[in-house]
């Protein structure tokens, strides 16, 4: 399965915290499965970061380099899927990883209950 971790799930992944939930620590675990790094979530981070509403620390970058994610920029072709969602969600943030999950085919491991409404397939963290 290709996951794509919503940014609090990347988060949460990467403070082993136990907010996340065990089937989705589960499913990122698990060999079988490429769990993708989105720049979306990258980006969100680091905006959040320099308006001070999230301290990291100064290795975030190596730490992130670090974990077993596979990247997954921001194409064109997911730019124009943003014109096909509904007005469901309005974080641009959660709807760039939606567009990416659907041309994608990926599974969002998120806990934004209005992601599912997109009927992307979604693994509850």
């Amino acid at each position: 399965m290709n996951l794509l971790l919503d940014t609090h799930a990347l988060l949460w992944w990467l403070n082993d915290d136990p907010t996340l939930a065990d089937s989705a620590r589960s499913a990122i675990a698990d060999p079988e499965n490429t769990v993708f790094l989105s720049a979306v979530a990258v980006w969100e981070i680091r905006i959040k970061q320099s308006i001070g509403k999230l301290d990291l620390p100064d290795d975030f970058a190596e730490v992130l380099e670090g974990q077993p994610f596979a990247e997954l920029p921001i194409t064109v072709a997911h730019t124009h899927a943003i014109a096909e969602l509904p007005a469901i969600h309005r974080d641009p943030f959660d709807r760039m990883l939606v567009a990416q999950a659907m041309v994608e085919e990926m599974t969002i491991v998120t806990r934004d209950a209005a992601i599912a409404d997109y009927g992307v397939k979604v693994v509850a963290a």
